[in-house]
């Protein structure tokens, strides 16, 4: 596990080789706080601000909400306010080029045939920048396999086409040949397009593998470089410390979701989409989700989520041929397929009693939080196996920083 000290030198040196005059640093919101990148900003904008270097910072959005200034000051100290900008996923973006349709059809062996439209925010590419610094966790995820790198740029600050197009990519492919995995076809996409696209952009990663025990940051690795070695160095060692093998199905599993990070199912459902390979078939899935209060991030989004809800793969893959408001925007078709379990097991979100009957629209089973919370308290049950009542359960106490598998079925 690295120190503050030795993160400290490792962002110094890396900037020191570079003498930039003039940097911009895209950086992840506040959804990722436990990637530690708060840290890794503020000593790189520390070491600009000492050697005479301007700095604007470029949030990583992505559809998310933008961050308010209280949570900018808890995820990243003292750096001002005034230089965080937030992504315009509709509005903020330029395109650079497009990743031909007889590329996406080789390498998603025929299961998706569009070319894809290659857009990031107008700063990424504005000449006036000779550093783009991008930040951020390498973890496992369900639209690309593991994440960040430059699903940073062309995703955190990139445009309609390749967010909608890059989830659809990665649901009609599966989840299951994904997740935790190099190379996947969304992978492929985001390599083409920095190769062909981004060549007079002089991007620096800056790259962490983290865990979070007891909600406290462990740094295992910072892998600092401008081409691809420095993720495949970090994939390696986030498939150790980010996936964890349970030796059965689980029958029953508890998944906290604490309220200062989840406030959307858009967001929660991680607990769905992390733990699906590794739920039994007949299994339960019981979401403590005392945050939630909506379904999107994106007010647009949130409309789309409620109309349709989350009904299974084949039900959304149905309504895409005839809803048109869902075919404009893949990634939410996307979305509800990632956070519904095909009825493989059921999904039941603990909520407040004000969301019961929201939660239960969409097609998840409703359960009030308070009460589930007295028989499954997240403060007394400890990450791994518990018996409550005589009943083996399993407990994840954040859902976002890991991948649940399923040993007995991954080896088949």
């Amino acid at each position: 596990m690295l120190t503050n000290d030795q993160i400290k030198a490792q962002v110094e040196q890396a900037l020191q080789a570079r003498s930039p005059r003039n940097v911009l640093m895209v950086v992840p919101d506040f959804t990722r706080f436990f990637s530690n990148a708060g840290l890794i900003a503020s000593i790189a904008y520390h070491w600009c601000m000492k050697n005479g270097a301007k700095v604007q910072i470029l949030e990583a959005l992505g559809t998310h909400v933008p961050m308010t200034e209280a949570q900018v000051k808890e995820m990243y100290g003292d750096i001002p306010f005034s230089v965080f900008h937030a992504h315009d996923w509709r509005k903020d973006v330029v395109k650079i080029g497009k990743v031909p349709g007889d590329y996406v059809k080789t390498i998603t062996e025929g299961l998706w045939k569009d070319g894809v439209d290659v857009e990031v925010n107008r700063m990424v590419m504005d000449p006036a920048f000779d550093l783009v610094l991008s930040i951020g966790q390498v973890v496992p995820h369900e639209v690309i396999g593991m994440a960040n790198h430059s699903k940073n740029l062309f995703v955190g600050v990139g445009g309609s086409d390749m967010i909608n197009q890059s989830h659809m990519i990665g649901a009609v492919y599966g989840m299951e040949r994904m997740m935790g995995r190099d190379y996947t076809p969304v992978r492929k996409v985001f390599d083409y397009a920095a190769e062909h696209f981004l060549k007079t952009v002089h991007v620096l990663y800056m790259l962490t593998v983290c865990t979070a025990p007891n909600s406290e940051i462990q740094t295992h690795g910072l892998f600092i470089g401008e081409g691809r070695k420095c993720l495949e160095d970090a994939i390696k060692l986030a498939q150790e410390k980010n996936i964890d093998f349970v030796e059965h199905g689980l029958k029953k599993c508890i998944v906290y979701l604490d309220p200062k990070e989840f406030k959307s199912t858009w967001l929660g459902n991680k607990s769905v989409y992390r733990t699906r390979m590794a739920m039994a078939d007949g299994g339960k899935l019981i979401v403590l989700a005392p945050g939630i209060d909506k379904f999107g991030e994106d007010n647009e989004n949130d409309k789309l989520i409620r109309r349709y809800g989350y009904r299974g793969r084949l039900h959304t893959l149905d309504l895409l041929n005839s809803k048109e408001d869902l075919k404009a925007n893949m990634s939410v078709a996307a979305h509800l397929i990632h956070g519904s379990s095909d009825d493989r097991f059921s999904i039941t979100y603990a909520v407040k009693s004000q969301m019961r009957e929201q939660i239960a629209s969409v097609g998840f089973i409703d359960a009030d939080y308070d009460e589930i919370s007295r028989k499954y308290d997240p403060a007394k049950l400890k990450y791994g196996y518990n018996t409550v009542d005589g009943e083996e359960v399993f407990f994840i106490p954040n859902p976002a920083l890991g991948l649940w598998i399923n040993r007995e079925k991954f080896n088949q």
